[in-house]
């Protein structure tokens, strides 16, 4: 493997390559941010509380149009494809990327206030997988920051390779978490890491020996701990939270729901529920987990969150793959793979309304923006509803692209959205910010 990091800002030479990308960015004149504004960060995956929520004050246009740019503050086009989120940080967004043409995997910075690309950091060369998935890419996972470094993990030289830079590019360390060698199902990673205090936490699950969930000291690289998970391929992120004061990282899949100590690895609790496969992140409200997938079998299971009881809550057969859910309390939402929205009530599961939004397709995680939920087709349009129990409520679709497989982040009362424009090798990716000019 070349673990070299390439620092693209002192050499310009792949920058030149690339000058009719950045060339593309369309910047702003005239935008300015308040202090409060600039305070918002999304600086890992679902945001500050794992929740894929906004700021309580945050808000978000509710209609745009890409093509006409009305409502369309700044267009940057993406070398590469990668279907990870960016990440905001201080002044600047992060986002990976992978370039096929040159084999490359890697990480950008732009401007927070325009888009402008400002950098272009290599972090692996040659070393892609030699499968995956038609529907995911060299960069799925998520970049994280703990607003010092940026950590990056990537599937890369059949093995899960998690790199930490600062946020100007200079690499501090880089770690092999676990082999990564799918036997079964070729279909790539996508689990993004996670940041606990100091600590970063990385899912390397497939149906191997070196299948695990490890914690890595974010000033070393060192491995803090790490507990086996079983031979399975999976997806799914972890993710952290507080249920009833004690604080754990939980992690759906592998017929089971877990729950371990953020600190030490020790499992706290474990259900018997769910099914093999999950790419979706488990989501919680004050007294429930609940999660969805997935293969072989389909459905969505809540749990109570403090795993007293091995019996599920509720079940039912409505699958959500990719996407995750979305809560808030005493509710949970869902947008199934069929393209139908729901409202359950976590309490007991009853259905409080049903609303077909599209034929299907989804990979986007619905994101929570005053009282609006904003979610992702796979064929490039974005929905808007209310966030309400009481019944199903469209407030706008938007053409947004052509094809949408990451999240859209909510920061700045903006959506920052990555998204596809043509198709097969006309397919060109922007991330774009919308917001009210």
């Amino acid at each position: 493997m070349n673990r070299t990091t390439e620092n693209l800002g002192a050499n310009r030479t792949w920058n030149l390559a690339y000058a009719t990308f950045t060339g593309l960015t369309v910047a702003v004149l005239g935008l300015s941010f308040t202090s409060q504004s600039r305070a918002e960060e999304w600086k890992q995956w679902r945001g500050p509380d794992g929740n894929n929520h906004a700021a309580a004050d945050a808000d978000a246009p509710v209609r745009w149009d890409l093509e006409r740019g009305e409502n369309v503050v700044w267009k940057t086009a993406i070398p590469g494809r990668g279907h990870s989120t960016p990440i905001v940080v201080g002044e600047h967004i992060f986002l990976t990327t992978a370039v096929a043409e040159d084999e490359t995997q890697r990480l950008m910075k732009c401007n927070r206030s325009d888009g402008r690309m400002v950098d272009n950091w290599m972090i692996h060369r040659g070393t892609l997988p030699d499968r995956i998935h038609s529907n995911n890419s060299y960069a799925s996972p998520s970049a994280a920051s703990d607003g010092q470094n940026v950590y990056v993990s990537f599937h890369t030289d059949d093995a899960i390779v998690v790199t930490s830079l600062s946020l100007d590019g200079k690499r501090n360390w880089q770690k092999k978490v676990a082999d990564f060698r799918p036997s079964r199902f070729q279909f790539g990673y996508g689990a993004s890491p996670i940041l606990v205090d100091d600590l970063l936490i990385v899912a390397a699950e497939y149906d191997g020996a070196d299948s695990c969930l490890a914690a890595l000291d974010t000033r070393t690289g060192r491995i803090a701990w790490r507990v086996e998970r079983p031979s399975n391929l999976n997806f799914a992120t972890p993710i952290a939270t507080t249920i009833g004061g004690q604080h754990m990282v939980l992690l759906s899949g592998a017929d089971m729901i877990n729950a371990y100590d953020p600190a030490t690895g020790k499992e706290l609790w474990r259900v018997d529920t769910a099914t093999a496969a999950i790419c979706g992140t488990v989501v919680w409200d004050d007294r429930r987990v609940l999660t969805s997938g997935g293969n072989p079998g389909s459905g969505t299971w809540c749990i109570l969150g403090d795993g007293s009881s091995n019996n599920v809550q509720w079940e039912n057969n409505v699958k959500c793959y990719e996407q995750s859910l979305l809560t808030i309390p005493n509710y949970v939402f869902a947008v199934a793979d069929t393209g139908v929205a729901y409202c359950w009530r976590t309490m007991d599961g009853k259905q409080m309304w049903r609303s077909r939004l599209f034929g299907g397709g989804i990979s986007a995680s619905p994101v929570l923006v005053n009282n609006r939920i904003y979610v992702g087709s796979e064929e490039g349009k974005i929905f808007v509803f209310k966030a309400s129990p009481d019944r199903f409520d469209l407030v706008a679709e938007n053409n947004t692209g052509d094809s949408i497989f990451a999240t859209p982040v909510p920061v700045d009362d903006r959506l920052l959205i990555r998204t596809g424009v043509g198709k097969g090798a006309q397919r060109q990716e922007y991330l774009i910010a919308v917001g009210v000019r």
